[in-house]
């Protein structure tokens, strides 16, 4: 967790009920509009990153985005969109993963990153991992080195990090709400 953590919890809202009876959402929208808070959110990731020799952040569409290109900016690295099917323009390589109630797909293009690319990946929440993993195959797929997954808030009760963890990638967290929070 950051140093920032508890900071960063407190701004972030939660809305019970959303988007069905028993979920709480967790919503970084309070996160995003107080100045304060954002500058301590992307300080959180530079100060964690900022002397690993990293090469590209890879940003999951489309929260991750929020967090991924100042980060990029503020290391002095590349920044590789890992979109939704169908939303990129050039050759892409594409992989399916599993959501509560269906599939879902993620694409990158074909030539993001050279062999040995050392990247980060970065999205707003881990719930069940499917997401961050997809972009992790994909990357490994097209010759990058994932060196760590990052995210604002981690639900580690939906198992999603665990999942993570268990698939040989390191999981940061800025904060993280437990289901009773």
């Amino acid at each position: 967790m950051s140093i920032y953590g508890d900071y960063i919890k407190s701004v972030i809202r939660t809305v019970p009920d959303w988007p069905q009876p028993g979920v709480n959402f967790r919503d970084i929208t309070p996160l995003l509009q107080n100045s304060a808070a954002f500058r301590k959110l992307i300080d959180s990731f530079v100060h964690r990153y900022q002397e690993m020799d990293l090469d590209a952040i890879a940003a999951i569409d489309a929260r991750g985005f929020i967090v991924g290109a100042p980060l990029a900016y503020e290391l002095g690295c590349s920044f590789v969109p890992v979109r939704k099917k169908g939303k990129l323009p050039f050759r892409t390589i594409s992989e399916t993963y599993t959501l509560e109630y269906g599939e879902a797909e993620v694409e990158l293009h074909s030539d993001a990153f050279k062999q040995g690319d050392r990247i980060l990946i970065v999205d707003d929440l881990i719930a069940t991992g499917g997401t961050m993993l997809a972009a992790a195959k994909l990357i490994t797929r097209s010759g990058g080195q994932v060196v760590e997954t990052a995210t604002i808030v981690d639900l580690p009760d939906l198992g999603g990090s665990r999942r993570i963890h268990e698939a040989g990638y390191n999981v940061f967290a800025v904060c993280s709400f437990t289901e009773d929070e």
